[in-house]
């Protein structure tokens, strides 16, 4: 393979994207992986349910602002050098929250855990686009989606194991041995291109500063938002006003500097601009789903955690097929047509999503994921490719880690809105479900009679029996209310979709993505 460093020896494609993968496989599992062992680490640490998610919290906060300023980290120590360092901090963070005996201990190791697992996700990409000529980034991303999201959904079932078996320490031990073989494929067959810029002259401390607070607010209010009644809290209020001032002050402040932490004129890409904010979009819409879908198989359908982990495999296996299938039809066909199909067919799959009763069953369930499952690799694959396409090469570091930024933010959006709205609309349907239950209502009248019969019957006095009998068709509202939010939900998260397709404009044909990149055998 023909590299851009050309004192750097030649090394197989597919060597150099399983090395970057194994870092970025990891640190993307680990997001949910935690979540299984929190009941776990409750009992550990002596903590409650709002108390425990600071273990996730923490992990999360300091992967977003790490995975922003990956373009500056990789200037000021080279990008080889940036990962091996990245990836011995995740090492050491991950055995070091295995060993956490107090609470206080465990959310410190996992902010270095997520310190060093945050570069590795933008960097990963980085490597891969430019490893592969153009004609096969198609193909490259699709390597990438494939590892990005096989990780969150092997998360869990490989937590459940190893919880079971072993103890909730192991999630973080298990990263040990695959993280020591990632160094060392990473140290073998990686090596930085000469084009790469190198050496900062001065540290923007105010930049650092400015994003640090930002991200850290913004991720607190989306995670907290909906236990505080978002902004009938005064502290959530407060937030926000940080959040949007830190930012702001970042991006103005960003603009003056010769060497900004984080570079936010590359927005001025239009490519760059259209698929970070479809992939806004996407990760809101994704994430979102990822919420929805088990809650509503758990809540009201009965399912237990296992059958609605069965439910949602069809979708996994189904991305997993397509994601190379997208690869290579990049190679054919404008990213243009590929992106609005994969929208189009994710829009019809969240219409049939809003069209769900109580009376759904797993036959009706899997189609829908199926046409999920088709859809999303022809969004991430071709998108993810085409919005870097323009890019030029030396700043594909810094274009990465906004891109991937842009999709974090929509994920922790796409949980916190959907929270609020399933609540918010289940309120809603229930005061006007509420209105027909009365004693002029035939349909209620009959079924209070007969089901204080039947509870009659069964033994209850008359009094009992009927007061049971309300509270059954008490229940019975709720279970609707819930199921119409659901719906409801669904139904804006698909419009949220559809409204990235005026974007698809602003990305370039097919003569950009034939954007010339470092050619490979």
């Amino acid at each position: 393979m023909r590299q851009a460093n050309d004192n750097a020896p030649a090394v197989n494609k597919w060597l150099v994207t399983a090395s970057v993968m194994l870092g970025t496989f990891m640190s993307v599992m680990d997001v949910t992986v935690v979540n299984v062992a929190l009941p776990h680490m409750m009992g550990s640490f002596g903590q409650d349910l709002s108390s425990i998610t600071w273990v996730a919290t923490s992990y999360a906060i300091a992967q977003i602002i790490m995975l922003t300023m990956a373009g500056w980290w990789s200037a000021l120590l080279g990008r080889k050098r940036l990962y091996l360092i990245s990836f011995g901090v995740f090492i050491g963070g991950s055995i070091l929250a295995g060993t956490a005996t107090t609470f206080t201990q465990m959310l410190i190791y996992r902010t270095i855990q997520g310190a060093g697992g945050g570069v590795l996700i933008p960097v990963a990409l980085a490597i891969i686009r430019e490893t592969f000529p153009s004609r096969q980034q198609g193909m490259a991303m699709a390597v990438y989606g494939m590892g990005v999201v096989l990780a969150p959904a092997m998360g869990p079932v490989l937590a459940g194991w190893l919880i079971d078996n072993y103890g909730w320490p192991w999630i973080f031990y298990i990263n040990v041995p695959v993280g020591v073989l990632g160094v060392l494929m990473v140290e073998a067959f990686v090596h930085d291109p000469a084009y790469l810029r190198r050496g900062v002259k001065r540290i923007d401390w105010l930049g650092i500063a400015f994003l640090t607070v930002g991200l850290t607010a913004m991720q607190v209010v989306l995670e907290r938002g909906q236990r505080e009644n978002w902004f009938e809290s005064s502290w959530i209020i407060a937030g926000t006003a940080v959040t949007v001032a830190a930012l702001t002050a970042l991006v103005l402040w960003e603009l003056r500097v010769p060497e900004p932490v984080v570079n936010v004129r590359l927005f001025r890409n239009v490519p760059l601009t259209a698929g970070s904010s479809i992939g806004l979009l996407f990760g809101i819409a994704l994430f979102g789903t990822t919420f929805i879908l088990p809650q509503l198989m758990q809540q009201l359908l009965g399912y237990s955690a296992l059958d609605s982990g069965l439910v949602l495999a069809p979708r996994a296996v189904v991305v997993f097929m397509f994601f190379p299938i997208a690869g290579w039809l990049y190679r054919y066909f404008d990213a243009r047509l590929l992106v609005l199909g994969g929208l189009l067919m994710l829009g019809w799959a969240y219409y049939n999503l809003a069209r769900l009763s109580l009376e759904v069953s797993f036959w009706n369930l899997v189609p829908l994921l199926v046409q999920m499952g088709v859809g999303m690799p022809f969004m991430f694959v071709t998108m993810t490719a085409v919005s870097l396409s323009s890019v030029p090469r030396e700043h594909m570091t810094d274009a990465s880690g906004l891109f991937t930024l842009s999709r974090s933010v929509g994920g922790n959006i796409g949980y916190a809105v959907v929270a609020t709205l399933v609540a918010n609309y289940t309120q809603v349907h229930r005061a006007y479900l509420v209105k027909n239950i009365s004693d002029l209502n035939l349909a209620y009248g009959a079924f209070r009679s007969g089901a204080g019969a039947f509870l009659a019957h069964q033994g209850l006095n008359s009094v009992t029996a009927g007061h049971t009998a309300e509270a059954l068709a008490d229940a019975m509202v709720n279970r609707q209310a819930t199921m119409l939010a659901y719906n409801d939900t669904a139904a804006i998260l698909g419009v949220t979709l559809v409204a990235a397709i005026p974007l698809l404009l602003l990305l370039p044909g097919r003569a950009g993505q034939e954007q010339a990149l470092p050619e490979a055998a």
